[in-house]
């Protein structure tokens, strides 16, 4: 009898206090009514990278092969998606149509990893940013607050 895959909601944003600068990302992840929340903070980064990483953290955090999707304010983790702009960035070795390196291609490939290793069937949702979208709003607050909480313990004035 074959096992139906549980799907999972996973809410993520990043936020950078400057760019770059301190960063912190937030997640909820949300099954069957029930939440987790998790965020981080690091040193000297980018809002790109603290979106993608918000992500990443979100799906590795779970124990077993699931559906997921994925809600996001950002374009850029999104898109990356469903705009196909990954397959591209592989297929030419990544770099860009510009043949320019792809920005956080550690982190892309980690996110590709992964998924794959987890078996994970994931979708991507765009949601608008700090717009009446609890979740986001919440995972804003999350990131905002893992800044202050690195900032505090690194004697960094607000």
């Amino acid at each position: 009898m074959t096992q139906t895959m549980r799907t999972v909601q996973i809410y993520t944003d990043g936020a950078c206090s400057g760019n770059p600068g301190p960063g912190g990302w937030g997640v909820i992840l949300s099954y069957n009514g029930k939440e987790k929340e998790l965020s981080g903070s690091m040193p000297n980064t980018t809002n790109n990278r603290m979106e993608l990483f918000a992500v990443i953290s979100g799906i590795g955090a779970l124990k077993e092969p699931c559906g997921v999707d994925i809600y996001s304010d950002s374009a850029y983790v999104v898109n990356a998606f469903t705009q196909h702009w990954i397959e591209n960035w592989q297929k030419n070795g990544w770099l860009t149509a510009d043949k320019k390196p792809v920005e956080n291609s550690d982190l892309w490939k980690l996110l590709i990893q992964i998924i794959k290793i987890k078996k994970h069937s994931v979708t991507f949702h765009k949601v608008k940013g700090h717009a009446d979208h609890p979740e986001n709003i919440r995972c804003d607050a999350l990131a905002k607050a893992a800044i202050a909480d690195y900032k505090k313990m690194n004697g960094m004035n607000e």
